[in-house]
């Protein structure tokens, strides 16, 4: 499933790249919004309290576990692989959503690709240097529009929005794209992430409202 859902995500991505730029969507549909939510054309900042000012030179992105070619990727090592854009909506917990939000950065397949996972892989887990953790499957992470972050609005990812680089998964409640991210772990047995562990879902689907377990 994994296989071919990651050759989807790839494909999906070409298409996407050989467009002629990157474009919004198109005009909001009456179920476009989640219910429950409230559309907002700010962007809020919420995190743990804690900003890590993590200058480029020190910057390191570890992708371990249950991958057949672990890897540490350097500022420049990353920033030198295959870069994507994509426009997704953003969707907050706290009940506030932000349209055709335009993020740039590598794509989760293109790490998936390099690492070249077990079998055995069936869960991701997310930590920020900041030390939040979440959790997310592996199959939801190979959709086409999930990527490690560096870019907002063709500009460089703030230290308030999680940067240098977060994690982006559009189709979840935005606490599963882990800020300021450190680390990559594939498991074979889920592991609940911070929110996780304190009483939010596991599966934080925003259109069915899956906010708390």
């Amino acid at each position: 499933m994994s296989k071919a859902r990651y050759i989807s995500a790839k494909e999906a991505w070409a298409r996407k790249q050989v467009a002629q730029g990157v474009t919004a969507r198109e005009e909001a549909s009456a179920k476009r919004l989640p219910p429950g939510q409230r559309l907002t054309t700010g962007f809020p900042v919420l995190d743990l309290g804690i900003k890590p000012e993590i200058p480029l030179a020190d910057w390191t992105l570890s992708i371990l576990g249950e991958v057949a070619q672990p890897l540490t990727l350097d500022w420049e090592t990353f920033a030198s692989l295959p870069q994507v854009e994509d426009v997704s909506d953003f969707h907050c917990v706290t009940t506030w959503s932000k349209y055709d939000c335009r993020w740039g950065g590598v794509a989760f397949t293109e790490l998936y690709e390099r690492v070249q996972p077990t079998k055995a892989a069936q869960f991701v887990y997310f930590t920020g240097y900041d030390g939040y953790t979440t959790n997310v499957p592996l199959a939801q992470c190979l959709d086409d529009d999930v990527l490690i972050a560096t870019k907002f609005d063709g500009e460089p990812v703030s230290r308030e929005h999680g940067g240098p680089a977060r994690v982006i998964i559009p189709k979840l409640y935005a606490w599963k794209g882990a800020k300021f991210v450190k680390e990559i772990h594939f498991l074979s047995k889920d592991k609940l992430g911070f929110w996780e562990v304190r009483g939010y879902s596991n599966s934080a689907d925003p259109f069915k409202e899956e906010r708390y377990a």
